[in-house]
């Protein structure tokens, strides 16, 4: 049975939800039998997310799944790509410092994110495959996990997965705001936790 962290944001900016917490929370509704989940709400805050994902990684979790909501979609998103930037180019033009100092350009997620695309597709989902997690925490969680891996030689296998606006959010923006509801986003982290079963089988299958 593979152990899974499923994490969530906090609200931010002008946000007073996130749609990844509420998608989180429609999950443990109905978790699936077969994985071991483990949930984590993390700060919009570099330097204490930083620290709390780098004490939570610390359990070697078989997989991470790390929700985050993205204001404008109207799908799912499964990024591909985390890189080692912390934060949006400055107002005067400057670079952005790295998320870690002397780290590899960027990491990338080697879980079937194609397959899984497809399978939320034809549940009725949308669902497509994005390269650019931003440069804000999203593209944190997703480099830094995988970071956090390669250095202390952990197994875990990453992926993040940006969820549209839920219909209460896009209410608050103006009629016809992209918007999936919070239960359907919960039905697409539930599909993808169903197929880690198999992920973990494969990853065992090769090492053998």
């Amino acid at each position: 049975m593979p152990r899974v962290l499923i994490s969530a944001f906090k609200p931010y900016d002008r946000w007073r939800t996130n749609a990844s917490w509420l998608a989180l929370v429609e999950l443990t509704k109905t978790l699936p039998s077969d994985a071991e989940v483990t949930t984590r709400l993390y700060a919009v805050e570099h330097g204490p997310f930083k620290a709390r994902l780098a004490e939570d990684l610390q359990a070697d979790y078989d997989f991470a799944l790390h929700l985050g909501q993205a204001p404008g979609s109207s799908c799912v998103q499964l990024e591909k790509i985390g890189v080692n930037v912390a934060g949006p180019v400055g107002r005067d033009g400057a670079d952005p410092p790295p998320l870690v100092e002397g780290g590899p350009v960027a990491y990338q997620s080697n879980l079937p994110l194609a397959e899984w695309a497809a399978r939320l597709r034809s549940e009725g989902i949308p669902a497509t495959i994005s390269y650019h997690a931003g440069t804000y925490l999203c593209n944190a969680a997703l480099y830094l996990t995988h970071h956090f891996a390669a250095q202390h030689g952990y197994r875990t296998q990453a992926a993040f997965i940006h969820l549209p606006l839920d219909l209460s959010q896009a209410a608050q923006e103006h009629p016809g705001a992209p918007s999936l509801p919070a239960h359907v986003s919960a039905h697409a982290v539930r599909v993808i936790l169903q197929q880690l079963g198999a992920v973990a089988q494969g990853s065992s299958s090769n090492s053998a």
